[in-house]
């Protein structure tokens, strides 16, 4: 079973940081691509920035780039995002997801996370 638990989120003025933690589980970790995504009030869920298994290739949607990094611990089985220069756009709900690919991913499949807030005031 599937399971992925985001923390980190929380209240934060513009220009500030945060870093998103997501703890899986060893089954959900192994072998799979992790990615962030988000979800604003009355707007779709987005990508946000995905990272592979095994190069740990990373890409990042134009809207964060150069400020959001994403890594990941396999040790740990924890993918991060580390959040600077947030700006009141960045502000919505961010899931963690885990899937065999990111075209999977970005349809919805795989496992996802119960989410986390984040809200950057201005």
């Amino acid at each position: 079973q599937g399971q992925l638990v985001e923390s980190g989120g929380g209240l934060v003025q513009a220009g500030g940081s945060l870093r998103l933690s997501c703890a899986a589980s060893e089954h959900t970790f192994s072998s799979n691509t992790m990615g962030w995504f988000r979800q604003a009030p009355g707007k779709e869920r987005e990508f946000v920035a995905t990272i592979g298994w095994r190069a740990g290739i990373t890409l990042y949607a134009d809207s964060v780039k150069g400020r959001f990094t994403i890594s990941r611990d396999n040790f740990k089985n924890t993918v991060y995002l580390q959040m600077n220069s947030l700006k009141p756009e960045d502000t919505a709900v961010y899931y963690c997801a885990a899937a065999p690919s990111i075209a999977m991913m970005k349809s919805g499949h795989g496992y996802w996370g119960q989410g986390t807030q984040v809200t950057v005031s201005s």
